[in-house]
């Protein structure tokens, strides 16, 4: 297999740093490393004085090459390029957009491990440049970026049937019981701490135990990313228990939502509330769903302490009159949740093999 350099493939033209001069509220957007993954833009320019060169437009490539490491395709119209963003000029050489971007994707862990710097971790352009990638013939690149294109709408597909699927229950939940700060149906309600007060697992554990950190949390859904198990004595001190009667509420930086219905019983990091419904008034998927609604998630977003480290106030959350439907109606929306879950495992299941086949044709294709 022929190889070829990063540095012969194309010219990397870094982006302009803009002074706050240059910024404004009108004028072609300035695209900074946050943008890349999202939808959100930076404010314009005023004087329309800057390199040329820095004007992107859809189907350019960029690599963002300081703090967060990464390869994009750009279709979001014309723009400016912020510094820290490598814009792709490609040389006179043979070289397929797409399987360029497969390969440098390819590539990140090797880039990383040649960063430098303390704060903001960063390539250095000499050793972007001599980063190898294979160099098949135009038509195998093309041929290879056409399946590996094919295998990750698959995955996209399965990611936008979870959200759905997760949208679905939201709605349902809506239906059923309205949003709970207005509560617009008029249930009874009764403070957080008399329906669901927080009551670690007092019951016995095996040698290993499930210990669950909030990195291990996937933000809105709860969904867990990693089980990590250990002994007891790698627990630590700063810790919860709890079992399957307890949702598990994070009140660290609320707004990104972690809340848990744990399905086994574990140790968690103090920054989880093990709540507890009273299972004559509140079942868990009532309770977890009326946390994650965004009514809930606003309101208490306003009732925190701390700058750095926003924590809610528990005296608040503990006052949460929270609203309390009839348990039959409650059992009907769990079941509902359920069998929206078995769905969700079939899927996630499909998009798990389908990452491992897309994986192992990265690692064919490029090494």
């Amino acid at each position: 297999m022929e190889y070829i350099k990063l540095g012969d493939v194309a010219t990397y033209v870094n982006g302009y740093a803009f002074k706050p001069k240059d910024r404004g509220n009108k004028g072609l957007p300035i695209i900074r490393i946050q943008d890349l993954t999202g939808n959100s833009y930076d404010l314009g320019f005023y004087n329309g004085i800057y390199p040329q060169k820095v004007e992107i437009n859809n189907g350019d490539i960029l690599i963002s090459w300081s703090a967060s490491l990464g390869v994009y395709i750009w279709n979001r119209g014309k723009a400016l390029l912020n510094q820290h963003i490598f814009k792709v000029v490609f040389n006179k050489v043979d070289i397929d957009k797409n399987y360029f971007v497969y390969a440098v994707k390819h590539k990140l862990n090797e880039m990383i491990a040649k960063t430098h710097g303390a704060t903001m971790k960063h390539i250095i352009k000499s050793d972007f440049d001599e980063t190898e990638i294979p160099y098949p013939n135009i038509n195998e690149q093309k041929r290879i970026s056409k399946v590996l294109n094919k295998v990750e709408k698959i995955i996209a597909l399965r990611n936008a049937e979870l959200k759905t699927l997760d949208s679905l229950i939201k709605a349902r939940f809506v239906e059923f019981f309205g949003m709970p700060i207005t509560n617009a149906k008029g249930w009874k309600t009764e403070p957080m701490d008399k329906v669901a007060p927080a009551v670690n697992y007092s019951g016995n554990f095996g040698e290993d135990v499930w210990l669950l950190n909030l990195d291990m949390i996937e933000s809105q859904t709860g969904k867990i990313i990693d089980y990590l198990y250990v002994t007891k004595d790698e627990v630590g001190n700063s810790t919860c228990t709890f079992d399957t009667s307890n949702v598990l509420y994070s009140k660290l930086r609320p707004y990104l939502n972690k809340v848990v219905i744990p399905d086994r019983c574990g140790y968690a990091t103090s920054e989880l509330v093990p709540l507890q419904p009273v299972p004559s008034k509140l079942n868990r998927e009532y309770l977890a769903y009326m946390l994650r609604s965004d009514e809930f998630v606003n309101i208490i977003n306003e009732k925190v302490a701390g700058a750095k480290m926003p924590r809610v106030s528990m005296g608040d959350f503990r006052k949460f009159n929270v609203p309390i439907p009839p348990i039959e109606l409650q059992n009907q929306f769990a079941t509902f949740v359920k069998q929206v879950d078995k769905s969700k495992v079939a899927i996630q299941k499909s998009l798990a093999e389908t990452q491992l086949l897309f994986d192992k044709l990265m690692q064919d294709y490029f090494g």
